[in-house]
């Protein structure tokens, strides 16, 4: 077939490279300038230039205009596909190839859908996540369902394991996915919204802990913004400090929110939880942690004494 691909940074850097390795022809390339965003400076494979060194038309938008549904009708595209597209694309786009428009989504719809899907769901404890293929309507990673596959969580899994787990679904499941659709051999299956969630972009202030949490949720926000993500953050009086590794620990402890409770082996227990005055929850271990001047250390390490508190905001 006749393909167009709107794709972005690493995972539409592997769609495209795998649609270049496939029978498929690939007819034009829509894809987006490079951006400061701090999300969008990570997975930074750069899908123009794969377009530019395989001879492949490429435009570099920030979003569809008159120019790109030109260009679509003249590449006479049977479909396109989208693959982190950052941006809105509107129904004269997404129908303009006569078999409709395929969008990639690195989760398991309907839940997850918008941005940064992995984090989320290491935020949230999920057990699976995986990579969805679905038809392209008007509302956003909300069209019929093609194919979906899976990876486990694995409790020693961090947001970066996943990324790469889930990439090497991206280039696969496109191309079988478009296989189905042009035999037409494919069974739409509708996602049922009542089990849908959208999530927003992700920001420096989403990395900021909050020490009213429960200590596992917490762990699982440190997880979720491992390197190179923007590290999870406290601040011990003045100074930031980076979380980079944490656990659970292994008995309750009560008082205050954010107190430098005791040590535990090489880290401290920092005392959490949504009633931490009960001392019936546990309390959230910090590791290893990162200061401002990128020195990295044991928890242990660093704070020479107990007491005292972590806080969200400078003390």
């Amino acid at each position: 077939m006749r393909v167009a691909l709107f794709a972005y940074q690493t995972w539409g850097y592997r769609v495209l490279g795998s649609l270049i390795d496939s029978r498929h022809e690939v007819v034009l390339v829509v894809t987006h300038p490079t951006s400061d965003d701090i999300y969008e400076t990570i997975w930074t494979d750069s899908v123009e230039k794969l377009a530019e060194q395989n001879r492949v038309p490429y435009l570099v938008k920030a979003k569809p205009d008159a120019q790109v549904v030109s260009r679509l009708q003249e590449a006479r595209a049977d479909t396109m596909v989208a693959c982190n597209w950052r941006t809105w694309i509107p129904p004269e786009v997404f129908t303009a190839p006569r078999l409709g428009t395929v969008n990639v989504h690195d989760s398991l719809l309907p839940k997850y859908a918008g941005f940064a899907p992995l984090n989320w769901a290491m935020i949230n404890g999920e057990t699976e996540v995986g990579v969805t293929s679905h038809m392209m309507d008007e509302h956003l990673d909300r069209g019929e369902i093609i194919q979906q596959w899976s990876v486990p969580v694995e409790p020693e899994d961090t947001v970066t394991n996943l990324f790469d787990k889930t990439l090497e679904i991206f280039g696969p499941l496109t191309i079988e996915s478009l296989d189905l659709v042009e035999t037409g051999s494919w069974e739409p299956v509708a996602q049922d919204l009542s089990q849908a969630s959208f999530f927003h972009r992700r920001s420096m202030e989403d990395s900021r802990i909050d020490w009213s949490w429960p200590a596992g949720d917490l762990v699982n926000l440190v997880k979720a913004q491992v390197d190179p993500y923007p590290n999870a953050f406290a601040f011990y009086g003045p100074h930031r400090l980076r979380i980079l590794k944490a656990s659970v620990s292994p008995a309750n402890c009560g008082g205050t929110r954010g107190r430098i409770f005791a040590r535990q082996g090489d880290g401290v227990i920092i005392v959490c939880g949504p009633e931490p005055h009960r001392g019936t929850g546990r309390g959230l271990v910090i590791e290893r942690v990162r200061t401002d001047d990128g020195t990295d250390m044991a928890a242990g390490e660093y704070f020479k004494r107990m007491g005292g508190y972590l806080t969200s905001h400078p003390g």
